[in-house]
Formats: C-alpha cells, structure tokens, sequence
C-alpha cells in the first residue's frame, strides 16, 4: 500500500531544470547530537536530495540567564541538559573533529583549525550546494525556558539579540578546544530559527517584538554588503499555543514559518485512544480531537492573517505509537495500555519502522498511514503521505515544506527525496 520513489532515477528527474520550480522551500532540522547517532551530513550529500533542498535548520542553540541579571545565547563549554534546559554541547557543534571517511568533502579536521564539528560539516555542505541556506534554530522544546524573561523589556531583547547575532552570524565563537576564535563561524548561518515553542499568556506581546528586534538587527548587519539574513520561525499549529500569539503581527517580520503540523496525537496520552499524529485532514468519525490535522492548522494561520506565501508545512521522519491495542479497526481509534516501544517511549524513526515491513493500512478521509500488529499500532508519513501534501502545498500557494528531523529518514533518504515534489512544477 506505500509506494516509493527509486533512488538516483527519480532524484535525477525532480532536480532537473525541466520539472523544477524556482519557488518553494523544501528544509528540514539537523540536530547536533545526531552525530552520535552515527548521522553524517556526507549520506545526505551522496543521495542526491541535499540538491534539492533550499535549507537547513541546525537543532539547537540554548539561552541563558547571566550573571548581571540578562540573557545571552552562549557557547564555548558542554553542560548536562539539567536544570529546568541549562544544557550546552559546544563540541558538537564546532569542535568534534570529523574523520575524512565521515565528513562532507573528505578532509579530516585536525586541531588548530577554527572550525570542526557540525559547523564545518554545514560549511562543506554548503560549498557543495551553493543554493542551500543554513540557519540556527534558538530555542525548542527544551530550551525555552528564558525566552520570557528575556524578551520582557527593551533592553533585554537588545542585547539578547545582539549576543545571538554575534555568536552564530557574525562567528565569534569562544575558544574551545583548539577551536573556536573571532569569525571562525562566520558565513556559516543565513539567519535565525527562532523556536520559542511554550509561549504563555502574557507573552503574547513580547514574542511579536523580540522577532522585531532579530529582524531590525539582521537587517542592519546585512545592510552594508547587500545580503538578507533569513528570519523563521517553528510555530505549534493548534489553537491552544496560538492563542498567546499574534500570527498577522509577527509573520511580518518573518521570511516564513516553519508550521509544526504534527504530534496532533501520541501516547503522551497512555490508554489512548490511538489517532494519528500528522494526518493531512481531519476525520469527523475520529471523536475527541478529530479537529486536528494539517489543513485545519494552515486555515488557522490564514484566518489570522498570515500570507499563505509565508508558511511552511512539517511533516515528521518519525512514528508515534500505542501498545496494548484492541484489534478492532485494525487498532484506530482504540484504547490501548501504555505507549509503543521505541527510540524512545511512543516514538519510533522512520527508518527503523520501514525496516521492519509491518502491514500497513492507508486512511482515504486523513490521507494517513498506520502500522498495527501483535497490539502495537504506528502512526507516520511515508513517501505517498508526503507526496500528497506536497500536492496540497503546491494547491494552495503555501512556502513549501520542512521535516524534523533529517537524522529519521532511511538510509535512501526516501521522505527527504519525496519532499522534493513541493517544488515540481504543475
């Protein structure tokens, strides 16, 4: 019931200047422990998608509350992700030395060098594929906690800025190492992700303005060379974090957002019932939470203002799953016992689950897939599922399509290489 695009044939085919448009982003987030995961950017250049793509966003920075009272991006160590999201893994990003059978273009980092680790791996990337731009994303899931302190005042968003800026843009990364040094990442970032995930009630204001203030100072560095620095930011599309913030005020300022049209269900809730998580439409025959799916989160944004040429859908590389399911309707829309065993709990990568071949069974109304067998049940996108929302996206006018995240995807990169259908033309 899947179907999947042949390796180089079909690359070849959707990178060629006769089916390729010159309009639509087609990204996805990189995340800097993926390297432990034994993720190199290398495959990801080899399988021919990384052609096609128009952009990455490296997953994450961290703020943090300084001793004189403000807040500042900052590097230049590695701390435990404790303390209500202190963590910082500088190595990572700029001074794990990459063998040459893993890196990008071949060469192996050595010390003294500015810049190794991710950073350089981008870099290389980025020399390969002058079209692909690169942004670093602040904040996530687990490293927002400051962003409201931060943002509170004038002053505090100046300067929190202004230390992002100088940090990531202009590259002045703190010696580490052997690494790091005034410049030493400079030209590796377009811009800024801001992924300030959990805004609450009375951020609504402050949020719309800290964006303000990324965009007037980007856009006075970038003044005097000509050059635009990319502003995006990752947004939750449901109406309960929509509602502390203003999408017609701050898209204004943005390039686009990054729409995080998934984890619409997941065994956050134990006993279920089993739904899908990234379901392009809704299902009325669903019950409790059947309201949500792709769609309704692009007509939330539309309705509150925001240009359709400025968002961006996402799409997962990973499944969401219950164990303990009743085989009625092949477990959808079940009660199950306790989330599904994976990489971590209710949650499984793409590529481990289209390893496993399980039977799959494809959703007519949501235009979703899910897996059920021995009372495990999977929800996830494959490359038909991403193929007909590239089709919705080019329907609809939107920016285009993203994914979190790259490290997820099979080893042919098949969802990354589907997404590339956001740009072919009608």
């Amino acid at each position: 019931m899947r179907t999947r695009l042949s390796c180089l044939a079909a690359a070849a085919a959707l990178l060629s200047g006769s089916v390729m448009a010159a309009e639509g982003q087609v990204g996805s987030y990189f995340t800097s422990w993926s390297v432990e995961k034994e993720f190199r950017l290398k495959a990801f250049d080899q399988s021919g998608a990384a052609a096609g793509f128009t952009y990455l966003v490296y997953a994450f920075e961290n703020i943090y509350r300084m001793p004189d009272g403000g807040y500042r991006c900052d590097s230049g160590r590695d701390a435990p992700d404790a303390g209500q999201g202190a963590g910082m893994y500088a190595t990572y990003d700029y001074a794990r030395r990459f063998a040459a059978h893993e890196s990008v273009d071949g060469t192996a980092d050595t010390k003294g060098q500015p810049l190794a680790g991710n950073f350089n791996q981008l870099r290389q990337l980025k020399q390969r594929h002058p079209q692909l731009k690169v942004l670093v994303a602040l904040g996530g899931g687990e490293w927002s906690r400051w962003f409201s302190a931060g943002a509170a005042t004038p002053e505090l968003r100046r300067a929190l800025v202004a230390s992002c800026i100088d940090l990531y843009v202009r590259g002045n990364l703190p010696p580490l190492d052997g690494h790091g040094g005034p410049g030493a990442a400079a030209g590796i970032f377009d811009g800024i992700d801001l992924d300030w995930e959990h805004p609450g009630p009375n951020d609504k204001a402050s949020l719309t303005l800290l964006i303000e203030e990324f965009r007037r100072q980007l856009d006075a560095l970038g003044k005097p060379s000509g050059k635009h620095y990319l502003l995006t930011s990752a947004v939750n599309s449901t109406d309960e974090k929509m509602q502390y913030t203003d999408p017609a005020a701050y898209s204004r300022s943005l390039d686009w957002i990054n729409l995080m049209t998934y984890d619409f269900h997941g065994a956050w809730s134990k006993q279920g019932p089993t739904g899908f998580q990234s379901n392009l439409y809704s299902d009325p025959a669903a019950g409790a939470g059947s309201a949500r799916s792709l769609d309704a989160g692009v007509q939330r944004f539309l309705k509150a203002g925001v240009p359709a040429q400025k968002i961006v859908v996402g799409v997962p590389f990973y499944a969401r799953g219950w164990s303990g399911v009743d085989p009625a309707n092949h477990g959808l829309y079940q009660r199950a016992t306790g989330p599904a065993h994976g990489f971590e709990e209710g949650a499984e990568q793409y590529a481990t689950i289209a390893a496993k071949k399980l039977p799959t069974f494809y959703h007519p109304v949501t235009r979703q897939l899910w897996t059920y067998q021995d009372g495990t049940f999977w929800t996830y996108d494959d490359p038909r599922v991403i193929g007909e929302k590239a089709s919705y996206v080019r329907q609809r006018g939107l920016a285009g399509m993203m994914s979190w995240s790259l490290d997820q995807d099979d080893a042919a990169f098949s969802l990354s290489r589907a997404m590339l259908e956001v740009r072919r033309q009608p």
